[in-house]
């Protein structure tokens, strides 16, 4: 897996590198007990700060992504695919309640939104 940091990304560093290895745990991309990069190790191969890639890690082992065996190094967690799923759940009825709100505003109706989720659907699928 490569991390890779945009700095003209209105995002923080944390985060950026929080949401790669999140998204490649949730993908399969890295396996359940595979090892993760050192903390310095990444650090120094992104050339940013320790204290920024820990942030990052924290935030993964906070949200049960990742586990820590002292003097050995981060680990992938075993997945919680059911805790995934209602994750993933909940970020999609706040999309839909603000779709629903823009739509309101913007007069369109539930056949104009049925067809761009249908149509999105298709394209990336």
């Amino acid at each position: 897996m490569k991390i890779y940091i945009d700095n003209k990304s209105g995002s923080p560093i944390y985060d950026q590198i929080y949401s790669q290895i999140r998204a490649a745990i949730i993908s399969g991309e890295l396996a359940e007990d595979s090892a993760l990069p050192s903390i310095r190790g990444l650090a120094h191969d992104l050339r940013i700060s320790v204290i920024t890639t820990r942030r990052a890690y924290d935030e993964l082992e906070r949200e049960g992504f990742i586990y820590t065996v002292a003097g050995k190094g981060c680990f992938v967690a075993t997945r919680d695919t059911e805790l995934l799923r209602e994750e993933s759940l909940r970020k999609i009825e706040e999309h839909i309640s603000e779709i629903v709100r823009l739509a309101a505003t913007g007069g369109i109706s539930i056949d104009d939104i049925s067809e761009m989720i249908r149509n999105e659907l298709e394209e990336n699928l």
